[in-house]
């Protein structure tokens, strides 16, 4: 569904990404893995055509992005679905109003009808309607994200992105939203590309596993072979070990 080859992207003389090569298969689960600040977030930005690349390619559905008018490229990601990192939600509207930002801005639907919409997705997500109305500041880290992947399925999309979907959450909280994405995703039949700090949920909620680090890929494959790979760097991540090539690199950097 996604196809990223050779994608380098600058931000002055800084280099996040270096030849990032990606497949995130149709209809599967793949979890993006990394330290902090080796390019996870900008490489998921790019891929939905927030920030644009330095070089390299990005395909959807077979199709480069390269090649297509802005309004091709706008009609293929009216199939995608993001949530972001911090949730993204704006504070001045009520929380049905965020969820059907799209379908009210676009009038593709009346008020109520929008409404009704946004309290349709709650329920997918766990929250009751009673939630549409209040605004994000009278709602906890939990409800926030559950909101924000509300607004993120809103449209049925095909590709959903979701970039730290439980971060700062507590472990209840986690557990319930990681089988909560699963569920949701296997409903729509969706395409997932999530970014995630829990290793338990990579290990156990997603098909795929990619780690990047120093803006390159260096481990794929199926998420259950990832905690018997003897691959230095993804030992390291998943165990959280102190030792090892990641931070001999830091040291050296020091």
């Amino acid at each position: 569904m996604i196809k990223i080859t050779g994608l380098e992207k600058f931000f002055g003389e800084n280099q996040v990404l270096n030849g990032v090569d990606l497949d995130v298969a149709r209809g599967e689960r793949t979890v993006l893995i990394g330290t902090a600040a080796s390019g996870k977030s900008v490489l998921m930005k790019c891929a939905i055509g927030l920030y644009p690349v330095d070089s390299g390619t990005i395909e959807i559905d077979g199709q480069a992005l390269s090649e297509l008018s802005g309004d091709e490229r706008n009609q293929i990601f009216d199939d995608f679905g993001m949530l972001f990192q911090q949730g993204g939600l704006f504070d001045s509207l009520t929380v049905w109003e965020n969820i059907a930002f799209k379908q009210v801005t676009r009038r593709e639907l009346s008020r109520e009808d929008a409404r009704d919409l946004a309290i349709e997705k709650l329920r997918l997500v766990g929250l009751s309607p009673s939630v549409a109305d209040l605004y994000p500041v009278s709602l906890s880290g939990g409800m926030q994200k559950r909101a924000g992947i509300a607004r993120a399925i809103a449209a049925s999309p095909k590709v959903l992105l979701l970039d730290e979907p439980t971060a700062g959450l507590d472990p209840i909280t986690t557990q319930i939203i990681n089988r909560m994405i699963k569920s949701v995703v296997a409903d729509l039949d969706a395409t997932l590309l999530a970014i995630t700090s829990d290793m338990e949920a990579a290990l156990r909620h997603y098909d795929n596993l990619a780690m990047i680090h120093e803006g390159q890929i260096v481990w794929f494959g199926k998420a259950t072979d990832a905690a018997a790979s003897d691959d230095p760097y993804l030992a390291q991540l998943l165990h959280g070990s102190g030792e090892g090539p990641i931070q001999m690199r830091m040291r050296a950097r020091a």
